[in-house]
């Protein structure tokens, strides 16, 4: 192309009897006129090429990946790329003799460039975001948080460029001085930086998915994770509110991961009963042969009973006293009662822990442990598990002259005629 094209209009307008100052000015709007309709229609047809490739391309894809490419828009910004590529060419060619104006077209054009790179890259990036989210392997992983660091990386070098391009000054000298002000720098991403080196040690570590359920105390939060970013994992708790946590907290604080008991084969129930110890005592016989009747023990009491006799006749027991000897306690049955009842109950998984233990006793009295696993882990099912095997354990009590401890209300005092009241 001549490199006078602009003189030529230039002339024909002194030509006219045009000022030169006017004509040098009509003479660059033009030129940038005819220039911006030239590219604006080349950007039409590479566009229309390109969508009719891409539709093409994604008829014979394997993979779904092209049309996370089509959503996000990527062929369309793509489409620029050449315009503008051919336009950076055009322009000193244009501006041959406008040096001034040809400088401003040229920093222009190629700060839309930087732009138009950065924006593609970001289209890109949430392609590759959105298509790993529906695959298995990657479904809660936290690819967010790499997307944005690159993405805060790549707009930073942006940034640079555009500046250097403004001020005429390499990149790499512009760098160079940055580094004086690299304190500044860290202390004003301190939590993307932060953020960044927690998502890699969750990720290696393996210590939060998307999807798991977590209890961290210290922010509130006690629900689903929904989100892992740069900055922040996104919780959303179980009322339906949603509580953010800093992704950084996640290496620094303590919290609570049910992941493995939602991958295990139950869920745990740990809960007591307080016993009133004054309801505690030995059986008689007369008692032995009544809970007989209770057929979970029955053939406990009877092999149990049989050899507490044979020891005590083979020691020479008195057993005029009860408390000599060997003896059955209503406790000691209702414990294994209770483990008998678990062991045939259907929602209790018996290859996970099972057990019914005797705690230190208390102020309110002896605590006694039920540790079992529920095999439903759902949470309403869990709890109507457990509320079921407590309702029936609470009304066989009496069963056994046990006593479950409770605080005294006012209809439990008896008056006795005294100041005194009396229980």
């Amino acid at each position: 192309m001549d490199k006078n094209l602009g003189r030529l209009l230039y002339n024909y307008l002194l030509e006219t009897g045009m000022s030169e100052g006017l004509a040098a000015y009509i003479n660059v709007f033009v030129l940038m006129l005819v220039v911006l309709v030239l590219v604006l229609l080349l950007d039409v047809l590479i566009w229309k090429v390109l969508r009719a490739l891409s539709v093409r391309l994604a008829r014979k894809s394997i993979n779904d990946f092209d049309n996370f490419l089509v959503t996000h828009r990527v062929p369309r910004y793509v489409a620029h790329v050449v315009p503008l590529t051919i336009l950076l060419e055009f322009v000193p060619l244009a501006f041959a003799d406008f040096d001034y104006a040809g400088i401003i077209a040229l920093k222009t054009i190629k700060i839309l460039f930087v732009f138009l790179i950065l924006i593609i890259l970001r289209k890109f990036f949430k392609s590759v975001n959105a298509y790993l989210k529906t695959r298995p392997k990657f479904k809660d992983k936290p690819i967010n948080s790499y997307v944005q660091v690159f993405m805060i990386f790549a707009w930073v070098v942006g940034l640079l460029t555009v500046f250097a391009i403004v001020t005429d000054t390499t990149v790499w000298k512009f760098f160079t001085a940055l580094g004086a002000a690299s304190a500044v720098i860290l202390l004003i991403f301190k939590d993307s930086i932060l953020g960044f080196v927690a998502s890699i040690q969750v990720t290696i570590n393996d210590m939060v998915r998307i999807g798991d359920w977590i209890t961290f105390e210290k922010y509130g939060a006690d629900g689903d994770v929904v989100e892992i970013s740069l900055a922040t994992v996104k919780v959303q708790n179980f009322d339906m509110t949603i509580t953010t946590i800093p992704t950084y907290a996640l290496i620094s604080d303590s919290f609570k991961n049910w992941r493995g008991m939602q991958v295990s084969g139950g869920r745990r129930i740990k809960r007591s009963l307080i016993i009133r110890q004054k309801s505690i005592r030995f059986l008689s016989e007369e008692e032995i042969e009544k809970l007989k009747k209770i057929q979970l023990v029955e053939g406990y009491i009877g092999t149990r009973n049989e050899q507490i006799r044979a020891y005590n006749e083979e020691n020479n027991i008195n057993k005029e006293v009860l408390v000599n000897g060997r003896n059955l306690t209503n406790f000691g049955v209702f414990r294994k009662y209770v483990t008998n009842y678990l062991e045939n109950h259907s929602a209790i998984n018996k290859k996970m822990t099972l057990m019914v233990r005797q705690l230190q006793p208390t102020a309110q009295g002896i605590p006694l442990e039920i540790y079992a696993f529920s095999s439903d882990k759902r949470w309403e099912n869990y709890e109507y598990v457990m509320a079921d095997i407590f309702d029936h354990l609470l009304a066989a009590l009496p069963y056994f002259s046990l006593e479950l401890f409770e605080l005294p209300v006012a209809k439990d005092y008896v008056s006795t005629g005294d100041d005194e009241p009396k229980v």
